[in-house]
């Protein structure tokens, strides 16, 4: 028989542990993302312009582009649909599907991630101007300004 008393306690093997890393606080935010790693902005601005107008003409949920939009910019699409369609219901008019052409597409760069694009677009009623920055942010165009006329 053995003494308890004796006994040694169970060690506890070291593993060897690599030291932490640091991370910063840019690592968790949106990142820049270089206007030559990203789809033409050209063609993506058409893409947003076409949706935007289509959200306030009625016949598209301003759902469908939450994800090309900050939160801003979503947010005063919203108000500007709810506006439009009010406007609609108290004239008493549907919601019409109309055909935009783009007559012009307008894109300068003043940053390596940020570019301004400026989309002249015709029905045949009126001649619009929609002026929109997009920022390359996570891999993606992102419209960080809108602005319709």
């Amino acid at each position: 028989m053995s003494d308890s008393s004796t006994r040694t306690p169970p060690t506890r093997e070291r593993v060897a542990t690599a030291p932490a890393a640091t991370a910063s606080a840019d690592d968790f935010g949106r990142q820049k993302t270089a206007v030559a790693d990203l789809p033409p902005p050209d063609a993506f601005a058409v893409q947003v312009v076409h949706g935007v107008l289509e959200v306030l003409a009625g016949v598209r949920e301003v759902d469908q582009l939450a994800r090309w939009l900050s939160g801003d910019v979503y947010s005063a699409v919203v108000a500007r649909a709810n506006l439009t369609a009010r406007a609609r219901s108290a004239r008493g008019l549907p919601a019409l599907r109309t055909t935009h052409a783009v007559r012009n597409v307008h894109v300068s760069s003043p940053a390596d991630h940020v570019v301004e694009a400026a989309v002249i677009v015709t029905t045949r009623v009126r001649t619009r101007a929609v002026a929109l920055r997009l920022e390359g942010l996570d891999g993606r165009w992102r419209v960080t300004s809108l602005g319709v006329l």
